[in-house]
């Protein structure tokens, strides 16, 4: 039978193998990198590769090893003012549109800033992990995590948008795939509880559990794919202002939107950029790099809608957490078909974030935690819309069903798509 400090000792070694595990994930994408790939910025949503590796970072050294590991030394003074993202509570920071500025610190001074934070955590670890602490250790984690995908996503869109395409890392070898025919999945009405339960991870958006009601809705087996984007747009979808939102018609009007984001038509055919270089479409891939206007105006055209998060969350809650994730190396969602890893759950996670219909906020009964952390998603709950599932670019270890991604109406540099509802 093993004693209390066994289980802690037992307890502590896990989570310092899952943080150095996690932290040799974050190098290990930006390995494929050059030093001047990793400096740019190409739009305010994109920050650079080597502000991703030093944020991470600022963030362990400052809500654990500032306040919590004694005799701690900082690395550089100025590195909290450099590298703060959106903490106010923190103090003041460089503006998030000017990260590509920074030519210094260097890419080795911030290895080296890496190195330094994981040295001190693993004393920390070593020494042992109170009840405490461990929380709020694993959010760091979790934090990394989340910047492994941005990182990924940002990447895209440095290499995506040169004139170059050049790609982040050689071809892989794919499924052929063939998506099935569309098909549905039905849930009678009723009240359900959603939310976040049991003792795992959960960010603090995800809770309290509580109850909905629900009308019978469908919801699509499978996300809607690239073969049939291009009906959509063979049929006029982007120049035909009824299937349009009034704010998504002037987004389109105003930016000159023709196609998802990476898609160019050369002659009468379009080609697409992904990680692996530019090259024509596939019909049974997701589409993917969608805005929440382009994914509304699909539905629409389709005769359908866009999910409700609560419909979502009750219909995946009891499927297996299996999908196109990060660990597969891809970094691009997978043909559709038999052969793709999420078969079996009807592709509900991982691939594409799907877009949802519902608005990012707070759950009823959510009370945002006190100091500098209840910032971390309270303050932007507004004006955003929620996307479930996670992505091609999202570790499989970190999604679940309660996972509520956000994002703005007109963003799509992320591996956002949809799948299709309908009411019953």
């Amino acid at each position: 039978m093993q004693t209390a400090p066994e289980k802690l000792s037992n307890t502590g070694a896990r989570l310092a193998d899952r943080y150095a595990r996690i932290r040799r994930t974050t190098d290990r994408l930006a390995a494929p990198l050059s030093v001047d790939d990793c400096n740019i910025q190409t739009m305010p949503d994109v920050s650079p590769t080597k502000w991703h590796m030093a944020h991470t970072s600022w963030f362990f050294e400052t809500f654990i090893l500032q306040p919590h590991a004694p005799g701690y030394r900082v690395f550089h003074e100025q590195f909290g003012y450099l590298f703060n993202s959106y903490y106010e509570a923190v103090g003041p920071r460089h503006a998030r549109p000017r990260r590509g500025t920074l030519s210094r610190p260097t890419w080795e001074e911030v290895v080296a800033y890496r190195r330094h934070v994981d040295a001190a955590m693993q004393q920390v670890l070593a020494a042992g992990v109170g009840a405490d602490l461990h929380p709020l250790i694993e959010l760091g984690l979790q934090h990394e995590q989340q910047h492994q995908e941005l990182l990924l996503t940002d990447i895209k869109h440095v290499l995506g948008t040169n004139p170059l395409r050049p790609a982040y890392h050689p071809e892989a070898d794919s499924p052929a795939g063939t998506a099935s025919e569309l098909s549905w999945v039905s849930q009678p009405e009723g009240l359900v509880t959603i939310g976040h339960v049991g003792a795992g991870f959960a960010f603090d958006n995800e809770s309290p559990r509580h109850k909905v009601w629900l009308d019978a809705f469908s919801l699509a087996r499978r996300p809607v794919t690239q073969g049939e984007w291009l009906e959509f747009i063979a049929d006029g979808g982007y120049t035909t202002p009824s299937l349009w939102l009034s704010d998504g018609w002037s987004w389109v009007q105003q930016n000159g939107i023709e196609a998802p984001l990476y898609w160019h038509r050369e002659d009468s055919d379009w080609r697409c950029y992904r990680m692996t270089g530019e090259g024509p479409l596939n019909p049974a891939q997701p589409v993917t790099h969608i805005s929440f206007y382009e994914a509304a105006a699909f539905a629409q055209w389709a005769g359908a809608r866009l999910p409700r998060e609560t419909e979502w969350e009750i219909v995946a809650e009891d499927l297996p957490i299996c999908g196109d994730f990060q660990e597969a190396g891809r970094f691009e969602p997978q043909p559709l078909g038999p052969g793709h890893p999420g078969h079996s759950s009807d592709y509900f996670f991982g691939g594409v974030w799907e877009w949802t219909a519902s608005s990012y906020g707070p759950y009823p009964g959510f009370v945002a935690p006190e100091g500098a952390l209840g910032e971390y998603n309270a303050k932007f709950m507004a004006s955003q819309m929620v996307l479930r599932g996670g992505s091609c670019a999202t570790p499989g270890d970190h999604v679940r069903p309660s996972y509520r991604n956000f994002f703005y109406p007109h963003q799509r540099w992320q591996f956002t798509g949809l799948r299709l509802a309908r009411d019953d």
